[in-house]
């Protein structure tokens, strides 16, 4: 048709160009046709092979991202028991800590009684350092007057 066409459109005297050879259909499908029915066969093998690989990738995924939540869950159940014991802990101290206070409350007094007794033991001491300091002097007053 193209080499018709041409020709009905090449102006008189000028010769029309070669026709064209046709080109041969068939053969490029039949051979398009034996390449593809074992093309077919090993894609069909090939995407089965890559749908279980993909399969087995993918379970390993889920599983590894099961386990880390199983993990994550053993480590949230460990740090509770932590918290817990942390809390008896704390517990324990708050009343000891309550105990003492009530206990050095109950001794305050006494501690206050042994303050005053320990200055008033001082206010002794210093007077008794005095009252040796003036038998000393007097002691060495009688002996001048005795020499006399």
């Amino acid at each position: 048709m193209a080499a018709a066409a041409a020709a009905a459109a090449a102006p008189e005297g000028v010769p029309a160009s070669p026709p064209e050879e046709p080109v041969r259909d068939d053969a490029a499908v039949e051979t398009a046709e034996e390449a593809k029915e074992p093309a077919e066969a090993d894609i069909t093998e090939l995407c089965r092979d890559m749908f279980s690989k993909m399969a087995t990738y993918l379970t390993g995924e889920l599983t590894a991202t099961s386990e880390d939540y199983k993990l994550l869950e053993n480590m949230n159940k460990l740090t509770s028991l932590k918290y817990l014991e942390m809390k008896d802990i704390a517990i324990n101290i708050s009343r000891n800590l309550k105990d003492l206070n009530q206990k050095y409350a109950e001794l305050q007094p006494y501690l206050d009684q042994i303050n005053v007794i320990e200055e008033q033991v001082a206010a002794l001491e210093q007077a008794a350092y005095k009252l040796d300091a003036y038998s000393k002097k007097l002691e060495a007053k009688y002996k001048k007057l005795e020499k006399r």
